[in-house]
């Protein structure tokens, strides 16, 4: 870390403070990014719908789910904490403001009209007691950045503003995939319950036989009470299928921040599992340090983190201030604006810290400190969302494999409890061989309804890992690097009745 000294002397040296302030910044280390260590390629590349493919930028419209779609937008226009986010980005770039006016210099104004009594047994009778004092007039003062300390917090500030820029992409990100979580749950939940209102069905016509080989004289009762029962056990697996659904359908309202009855209609547009019909390009793991925003806000937070060292270092070094103020005083109101009532000070203002019993140092140290935890934090999220995509990526292929086995034994079994209801009637085998197999035509179809839904919801989380999912604007910035472009006015400057209405506008906005 560098250390410098600079003599000052009285000639000059305002001209010489605003030179240095100019020049450079001296104090705590010139921040470059970190380089993260990440494999050359993802070990589960065998998913061919994964490469080549277009942007993940609205990946939810692959769906072809025109439920899907209204859904996210809805979200993303209403969702609190989408708005709890854009509202952090405004704190931070207040608080960019405020760093940057520490560099400028300040005003104020004042005025005083004060009425006074001494006592006079004190020191004996005072003339003019009591007494009056009129004065107006303002101060002002500059402090000169001599060794870049204020430029430290104003670029701690500035990075600070792009980590909160990140935190509402990432809220972005996390939002739109769990909008197509639980909608995958919702539509999965439906045909679940269809499957087993179909078996349901089948059921009751096994029911229906029994009884009428009963009635003939050919089956004991044995066969219609086990009929029954299996029969029973389906009908009570609905029950608690519909409160799952319903628990989904109330997710998707808080989401898309609406109460249950709102998210009806828009449930009512379509029907089935929806599925991934578009290819998207997983890249290569080195993208994931640009397209996700854990990772850049995480980088960001180094940045910002690795400026406050220079901001408390600075501390070490002289503060140099320009200040001066202009007064009108008098004892009469009346001659308050006589140039003889004027009264001024001005020049230069020299501080510094020579003895601290090693505050400053330690302060420093801590600073040094949090930026080690901050990188720390930045490669553990490099390591994280490395582990997301390939568990994602194994999870897709191993769960379509046994989709495959599932649609066979789902084919199997219906085939075998056709026969085995043909054998019955005919009296050539029990009715128990009729229960196993309805028994397990009905959990090889659910599970095979299951298995379809968390094909779709691994594809959704796949997506999130490698950070897809934004639709901002974006602008190139000073140095051609792309980011998101926030718009810069101020919620005051909006001729709104509430806070809330302007956010959600921005949001709706940057879509």
């Amino acid at each position: 870390m560098k250390r410098h000294v600079i003599r000052l002397v009285a000639p000059g040296l305002a001209v010489s403070a605003l030179f240095l302030s100019a020049c450079r910044t001296f104090v705590g280390p010139d921040y470059v990014g970190p380089n993260a260590n990440v494999p050359d390629a993802w070990s589960r590349a065998a998913l061919h719908d994964l490469e080549g493919g277009s942007s993940l930028t609205g990946w939810w419209k692959g769906f072809n789910d025109p439920a899907l779609n209204a859904l996210i937008e809805r979200a993303r226009e209403s969702n609190p904490n989408l708005k709890a986010a854009l509202a952090g980005v405004s704190e931070a770039r207040a608080q960019r403001g405020i760093a940057r006016s520490q560099g400028l210099p300040q005003a104020d104004a004042d005025a005083v009209s004060t009425r006074r009594r001494s006592s006079e047994t004190l020191g004996g009778p005072v003339a003019d007691n009591p007494s009056s004092l009129y004065s107006t007039g303002f101060d002002a003062g500059w402090e000169i950045d001599l060794f870049g300390g204020i430029r430290r917090s104003v670029e701690s500030a500035e990075a600070n503003v792009e980590a909160r820029e990140e935190d509402y992409r990432d809220a972005l990100v996390t939002l739109f995939a769990e909008v197509a979580l639980n909608y995958v749950d919702y539509r999965t939940l439906e045909e679940r319950i269809a499957v087993a209102n179909r078996n349901i069905a089948s059921q009751s016509d096994s029911v229906k036989l029994t009884q009428g080989r009963l009635d003939a004289g050919l089956v004991p009762k044995i066969d219609v009470t086990q009929a029954q029962t299996n029969l029973s056990l389906s009908e009570a697996s609905v029950p608690l299928l519909r409160a799952q659904l319903d628990a989904s359908k109330n997710r998707l309202a808080t989401l898309t921040g609406g109460f249950p009855a709102s998210v009806e209609g828009i449930l009512a547009r379509g029907r089935g599992i929806p599925l991934p019909s578009a290819g998207y390009s997983a890249g290569l793991p080195s993208d994931l340090l640009r397209a996700r925003p854990d990772i850049r806000r995480a980088e960001r937070e180094l940045a910002a983190q690795t400026a406050r060292i220079g901001v408390a270092e600075a501390d070490l070094y002289p503060r140099l201030t320009l200040f001066g103020d202009f007064h009108l005083q008098s004892t009469s109101s009346g001659d308050l604006f006589d140039s003889a009532s004027r009264s001024y000070s001005f020049g230069p203002s020299f501080r510094w810290a020579i003895f601290s019993a090693g505050r400053i140092r330690n302060e420093i140290a801590a600073e040094e400190s949090r930026a080690l935890a901050a990188l720390a934090a930045y490669e553990s999220a490099v390591l994280g969302a490395v582990e997301d995509v390939e568990t994602s990526m194994s999870a897709i292929l191993n769960e379509r494999e046994r989709l495959s086995d599932l649609n066979q034994a789902v084919a199997s079994s219906r085939e075998t409890v056709s026969l085995i209801k043909d054998n019955y009637e005919n009296g050539l085998v029990s009715f128990q061989n009729v229960l196993d197999a309805e028994r397990t035509k009905f959990d090889a179809e659910d599970t095979e309804t299951y298995s379809r839904g968390q094909v779709s919801r691994f594809y959704i989380s796949l997506y999130k890992a490698l950070g897809g999912g934004t639709e901002c604007e974006y602008l190139p910035p000073t140095g051609g690097e792309v980011r998101p472009y926030f718009p810069r006015k101020p919620l005051r400057e909006k001729k709104v009745s509430a806070p809330a209405q302007p956010e959600a506008a921005v949001v709706k906005k940057e879509g």
